[in-house]
């Protein structure tokens, strides 16, 4: 059984994330805990400010629930799946802390949250509690773009530098994902310049390698760029890529990849789904 908890604002964004989950989860039970957070400042607003407290509170929340009863509604007209049980929650406290809450109360395996791309993750949108879950919360996340669709699953990349020891957790979850998919593993390093691996970068890598069960298809690969992302860039087209995978714990390399790319021809935060993870 697995607890899926998926944040939406009601946005097109967080729909294609809600649709994707539902099929890349498909053959497993699930949960799934549709949560929306009622922004703070709708909550404590202007126009509100001679209103008590409570009155404000029901008046938004009975807004929302009406809304999540529509999304409920909305899902049940998909093609039913007997695997799968949703449930809303609405809150108003402050998004993180309800992120943070929910993990704890109902045991959350992952999030699965939409995002509007490489310029959505700084917007004041569903994409900016994105970036914030990511970095701020230890629970794996499923990025979801914009533009992604669900196709089944072949290849996913794992752009490394060596630098980190892969913990049993975080290998655990990616070898789970893959059998999930029945996909293959593609190991990326890059490196501004062709260069030897140090022993400690030989250490993880080996350690990776002998991790992964002999009956997970996998390679090994490196591109020499000076620039990370486009280096992700190049791979994830030579190799039709269908997620990327990162350890958020190696956070130079990690914010590169997922967050600086602003630049023309960087299209990967557009339609390829991130698979995030923590220790």
């Amino acid at each position: 059984m697995k607890n899926i908890l998926v944040p939406t604002d009601f946005s097109e964004n967080s729909w294609n994330a809600i649709t994707y989950a539902l099929s890349f989860f498909s053959e497993v039970t699930c949960n799934f805990y549709f949560l929306h957070v009622s922004p703070y400042e709708q909550v404590i607003s202007s126009d509100s400010f001679f209103e008590p407290a409570d009155q404000v509170i029901e008046k938004v929340t009975h807004s929302d629930k009406g809304q999540l009863e529509l999304l409920i509604k909305k899902v049940q007209k998909l093609p039913h799946n007997n695997k799968h049980k949703f449930f809303t929650i609405n809150e108003h406290i402050f998004f993180i802390d309800t992120i943070r809450k929910q993990i704890e109360e109902k045991n959350i395996d992952i999030i699965v949250m939409g995002t509007k791309g490489a310029s959505g993750l700084k917007e004041k949108t569903i994409g900016s509690n994105t970036g914030d879950v990511i970095t701020k919360v230890k629970c794996p996340v499923l990025v979801i773009p914009e533009k992604a669709t669900y196709t089944n699953i072949e290849e996913i990349a794992f752009p490394t530098d060596y630098n980190i020891f892969f913990k049993n957790k975080i290998l655990s979850t990616i070898t789970e994902f893959l059998k999930l998919q029945d996909a293959a593993l593609r190991i990326l390093h890059v490196s501004k310049k062709e260069k030897e691996l140090t022993d400690l970068q030989k250490q993880h890598k080996d350690f990776l390698d002998d991790y992964l069960e002999k009956d997970i298809p996998r390679s090994f690969h490196f591109l020499s760029n000076s620039n990370i992302e486009q280096a992700v860039q190049c791979f994830v087209e030579s190799r039709n890529i269908d997620m990327i995978t990162m350890v958020a714990k190696n956070l130079n390399f990690f914010q590169r990849i997922l967050f600086h790319p602003t630049v023309e021809k960087i299209s990967y935060h557009i339609n390829i789904p991130f698979l995030v993870l923590h220790e």
